[in-house]
């Protein structure tokens, strides 16, 4: 029988990023997944700006940014012709480093992750299932299939990051309500030319049934993205390109040169009852799935795996009690089951009947959504919407406190012209002041080998929210968990004891950078 401290299931996106953050933090675990190879279709493809920012942990944002696309815009088609284009420039130039939308394909992504995972040297393991589990008091106990046979694991926790149909969800018991979009999906990579292949998005509005473009990097490199309901949708599994490809060609004017790939799929809106289930924790599309509006499914599971991989390290070092992992189920659930509810609006609302949803789609849309893009404050709402800059902890256990307009549970605000943001690379606790340290605050984390940054007070800091002197103590996933006016260090010490992570406490002899 073997032993690890973390036994991941599945080797998507979510379950890589888990285990190279794990990695980082130095958690030894098994990665595992039934799939012989990893997957050589490009599938989920938008990486946004709070992934990108979160990256930067792991160095692994240059490769993404260098190897993608930047999409600079959004144009809208109706009746043959572009009849709206929304930039993406200034949207947020302010607000994050990545002021874009990143197209990465996922199978390119995942080459990248597992890339980085050989070199902490930790391999995924292929093809292995997970055949059952049980739950003892102190760990969990696994039963494995692969190239060796059947296999018994011990492992202090499992991470289900499994998908949709996940084992690790279907042995906990815990369910998975919700339901099925009528439509049926089809997704296409392909190499075309025309004025729609211009390295933008481009949506067509004419019809209730979804139709988008993206593009990939490389010339004429797209990805179509398209909705049927009609008598075509009662065999999906007899569809082909040439059955779909007619509406694009005429209404976005497509010049199909050569289909790579073709695949037809429905789509669920569901969350899971339960993140946490004991020993066991979901994540990725094992917790949640939704449409695919807004490109948020992958980046919200890379989010799960960063939000419980530092409460993981925490507690397997015995830094922090095991509750610190039900703020993962209680922080991550709350935002899925928004992002479902707000995902399943936006798309009803675009697929919809009638001709009131037909006028909507092609008469107001065009005009209303340029317009309102130009306003300053619904510009940034949008973009932090889509980019998941939104994000914030405010109702967690793990924050409190507010100096100036910065409350603990935010993403801590980008000071452009300072890239307050460096000291962020460090998985690790670290205090921020804005302005001057007091000599108290100083001590105490030199004391306790916490990080203290300082930076000199500037309009720019006070424009993003900070208050001057005041600390601002954050979490190794870069979210404020504590925010105090005084930059009294007795704040951070009850902080911690108040939750039982005396740990983070001990006065040492070292001191901090």
């Amino acid at each position: 029988m073997s032993r690890t401290d973390v036994l991941i299931v599945g080797a998507g996106p979510t379950g890589l990023v888990l285990g190279n953050w794990l990695a980082r933090l130095g958690i030894p675990f098994r990665i595992i997944d039934k799939a012989a190879e990893a997957g050589t279709t490009s599938r989920a493809l938008a990486v946004h700006a709070r992934t990108l920012e979160l990256y930067r942990q792991l160095d692994l944002t240059h490769a993404v940014v260098t190897d993608g696309h930047k999409v600079p815009a959004v144009n809208l088609w109706v009746r043959g012709k572009s009849e709206a284009r929304v930039s993406f420039a200034d949207f947020a130039n302010d607000l994050t480093p990545y002021p874009f939308v990143e197209m990465f394909p996922q199978d390119e992504h995942e080459k990248l992750l597992i890339q980085r995972l050989k070199s902490f040297g930790i391999p995924v393991e292929r093809p292995v299932e997970l055949l059952s589990f049980t739950e003892a008091t102190d760990r969990i106990i696994a039963q494995l299939h692969g190239p060796q046979g059947e296999e018994t694991v011990e492992a202090a926790y499992i991470a289900g990051c499994d998908g949709a149909r996940s084992t690790v969800r279907r042995l906990t018991g815990t369910g998975f309500p919700g339901s099925t979009y009528n439509q049926v999906f089809y997704v296409a990579d392909a190499r075309a030319s025309g004025p729609s292949v211009n390295g933008e998005v481009n949506i067509d509005l004419d019809e209730a049934d979804f139709l988008a473009v993206f593009p990939l990097k490389g010339t004429g490199r797209v990805r179509l993205i398209g909705t049927v309901r009609d008598e075509r949708a009662r065999h999906p599994e007899s569809l082909t390109f040439a059955d779909v490809s007619g509406r694009a060609i005429e209404h976005l004017k497509i010049q199909i040169d050569q289909v790579h790939w073709f695949s037809t799929y429905r789509v669920h809106h569901r969350v899971t009852d339960h993140f946490r289930h004991g020993r066991a924790l979901l994540l990725g599309d094992a917790a949640h799935i939704h449409s695919p509006a807004g490109g948020q499914g992958m980046n919200t599971g890379i989010g799960d795996a960063i939000n419980l991989a530092w409460k993981l390290a925490a507690v397997l070092k015995q830094e922090a009690p095991d509750e610190l992992l039900d703020s993962y189920e209680a922080e991550r659930i709350a935002f899925a089951r928004k992002l479902v509810k707000t995902t399943d609006q936006i798309f009803s609302v675009a697929t919809a009947d009638g001709k009131i949803a037909d006028l909507i789609r092609t008469r107001l849309a065009p005009l209303v959504i340029p317009t309102v893009t130009k306003v300053g404050v619904a510009r940034e709402w949008l973009f932090r919407t889509v980019s998941q800059l939104m994000i914030n902890y405010r109702d967690s256990e793990l924050s409190t406190g507010r100096a100036g307009e910065v409350h603990g549970g935010d993403r801590l605000p980008w000071v452009k012209s300072a890239d307050n943001f460096g000291p962020l690379r460090e998985p690790t606790w670290q205090v921020h002041v804005y302005g001057t340290a007091s000599a108290e605050l100083i001590a105490w984390c030199a004391g306790r080998q916490l990080p203290l940054h300082v930076f000199d007070w500037s309009d720019a800091h006070g424009a993003v929210g900070f208050a001057r002197n005041a600390l601002y103590l954050l979490r190794p996933d870069t979210y404020v968990a504590l925010a105090e006016a005084s930059g009294a260090p007795e704040a951070i010490e009850v902080y911690f004891k108040d939750r039982g992570w005396d740990g983070f406490t001990q006065t040492t002899d070292s001191c901090a950078d």
